[in-house]
């Protein structure tokens, strides 16, 4: 049985892995160029914010966005952290959501635009209530928790049979590593180093 379970777990883990890499080819290039540009754009602005939000587990790959933001020099904060300011004109939102639906992302999005924050949807479903109300959508596949083989991508990559991972778990990893190159071409962008990203870095941790 332990032998059996090990195996599971290295087949998910396989499965994912494999999943990111297809993601990674049908990722539309010219909206993952926009978002860089919209991000390099407020950078070394300090009169202006990125504010990261998910719910859940995008929600937690929201976070890790945000602290990598914070190590390059942006004014990043996640949504529902004590600390954060009022949004603005001149503002960047992220918002991440698989399905495009979950309430309380797409009201704080609304909220954002009526400010004149210019909102940017990580979401599956470009048509969904998150996507049409944003200024800039980039599509990340991946199975969500809403819903079980009508994900097309999904689909589209991993065949018609269910895929190992549970619920919303292929679109927040393939989010996570995507937004982690997202970091990757903003430090080659704006020649911020690791050194200078490491200085940024907490230097009091529990």
């Amino acid at each position: 049985m332990a032998r059996e379970d090990a195996e599971n777990a290295l087949n998910a883990m396989g499965e994912i892995a494999r999943f990111i890499e297809e993601a990674s080819s049908i990722i539309d290039k010219e909206e993952v160029s926009s978002f860089i540009d919209l991000l390099a754009e407020v950078y070394g602005d300090h009169r202006r914010k990125v504010l990261v939000m998910g719910a859940g587990r995008s929600g937690l790959v929201g976070k890790a966005f945000a602290m990598r933001l914070l190590h390059l020099g942006y004014n990043s904060y996640v949504l529902g952290d004590t600390i954060v300011p009022s949004v603005r004109r001149g503002d960047v939102v992220v918002a991440i959501s698989g399905s495009g639906k979950t309430k309380l992302i797409v009201t704080a999005a609304e909220a954002a635009k009526q400010v004149g924050a210019t909102v940017v949807a990580i979401t599956t479903y470009p048509d969904s209530p998150l996507g049409k109300l944003a200024d800039l959508v980039v599509k990340v596949p991946g199975r969500t928790k809403h819903s079980r083989l009508d994900d097309y991508f999904a689909r589209q990559i991993l065949g018609i049979h269910e895929p190992l991972a549970p619920l919303g778990t292929l679109f927040e990893d393939t989010a996570l590593v995507f937004l982690d190159g997202v970091v990757y071409a903003l430090m080659e962008r704006l020649r911020v180093s690791e050194d200078e990203m490491r200085s940024r870095h907490a230097n009091i941790e529990l």
